[in-house]
């Protein structure tokens, strides 16, 4: 499998508050090449969903409303992937919006660290198209401590 050379990267976005309310925003993020999008809510931050990757598919995640903890991890191989490749953690929260690009060839998952968040993503494959492209892992496979919260 040749890896695209492509790495996950956050499109910066901000918001704006005044006296009538707030505005979230991702002015960079121009929707090239997405093709659906779905929303994600869990009923707990202990659930952890992960991990599912493409080949083909690249997805954009964009947190509404809550914080979260994203990992993506490159797939050396759809099987067996290397347990020693790097996993990439983001923390993405609606307090700071933006957009995590994860592209093709990336597994990713996410764990709510607050109740009631809600997460889009955005994806470049049509769902017909994805489920020939669907490769899970075990929450778990690159360790248990991407989803830890870590002391400082």
């Amino acid at each position: 499998m040749e890896p695209t050379g492509e790495m996950p990267t956050i499109i910066d976005g901000g918001i704006a508050v005044d006296d009538r309310g707030s505005l979230m925003f991702a002015n960079p993020f121009d929707f090239k090449g997405v093709k659906r999008f779905y929303a994600v809510e869990n009923f707990s931050t202990e659930t952890i969903r992960a991990f599912h990757g493409h080949l083909k598919e690249s997805k954009y995640a964009f947190v509404a409303s809550g914080t979260a903890i994203v990992a993506a991890v490159a797939m050396d191989d759809t099987k067996e992937p290397n347990k020693g490749n790097a996993v990439q953690r983001f923390v993405l929260s609606s307090k700071k919006p933006c957009i995590l690009y994860i592209p093709a060839g990336f597994a990713n998952g996410f764990r709510f660290l607050t109740p009631h968040g809600k997460i889009f993503f955005f994806s470049t494959s049509t769902t017909e198209e994805s489920k020939g492209d669907d490769y899970r892992f075990p929450a778990d496979y690159w360790g248990s401590e991407v989803w830890e919260v870590i002391d400082r």
